[in-house]
């Protein structure tokens, strides 16, 4: 098989990391602890992907495409609940920290051009926290995470398509070589000797 495929699908992943892990150090710094552990088993699945594609192992494409599906709903998730679609709602904060903290996205108060000011002696911050207010945002931290998990969507499409293909051709060649009998251990005979050996007589002088 060309390589085409296959390194198509292995640029793929390699910008499927880049893109998670990125989004893992901001969630870390966010505390969202839903989008923690989606990303991490994202990685596991992406490195994954890259094995069975470097060892020409289909089952392992057929589980990363597997995952790229729920990867695709869970970012569409993400999307639907930064744009307030439905009955989602950002004030739910279990949906992403499990109700462990206040914390929301990092991108809220470190976006680009955003200016925080802290309100000191607020009596609507909690204990151990702080109230603060946001201006000046050239975009807004909804629309970050947004975009953000498009970008996953965008990836995973492609990921998908590419791994199906490569698993598709990986299957096709494993079953020309067992044709062929490539893995059939009693399809090839080695060639017997030949036993027709004529005794002839052994005169000596004597």
């Amino acid at each position: 098989m060309r390589c085409d495929g296959r390194c198509a699908l292995v640029l793929i992943c390699a910008l499927q990391l880049v893109a998670a892990l990125q989004r893992q150090v901001v969630d870390f710094l966010g505390y969202q602890w839903a989008p923690i552990l989606a990303n991490f088993l994202h990685i596991n699945a992406v490195i994954l992907g890259v094995f069975g594609t470097v060892q020409f192992r289909s089952r392992y494409l057929i589980l990363y495409a597997a995952w790229l599906i729920l990867w695709v709903g869970w970012n569409s998730f993400i999307i639907c609940f930064y744009l307030k679609v439905g009955r989602l709602s950002q004030d739910r904060d279990f949906l992403m920290t499990f109700n462990t903290s206040l914390h929301r996205s990092w991108w809220m108060e470190h976006g680009p051009g955003c200016l925080v000011t802290a309100i000191p002696d607020s009596s609507l911050a909690p204990q151990d926290h702080h109230v603060i207010t946001v201006s000046g945002c050239v975009l807004d931290y909804q629309y970050i995470e947004v975009v953000s998990s498009a970008l996953q969507v965008f990836l995973a499409l492609f990921g998908f398509v590419y791994a199906c293909y490569v698993s598709k051709v990986f299957l096709d060649d494993q079953d020309s070589f067992d044709f062929i009998s490539g893995f059939d251990s009693y399809g090839y005979q080695p060639p017997q000797k030949s036993s027709h050996l004529q005794l002839q007589p052994l005169y000596t002088a004597g």
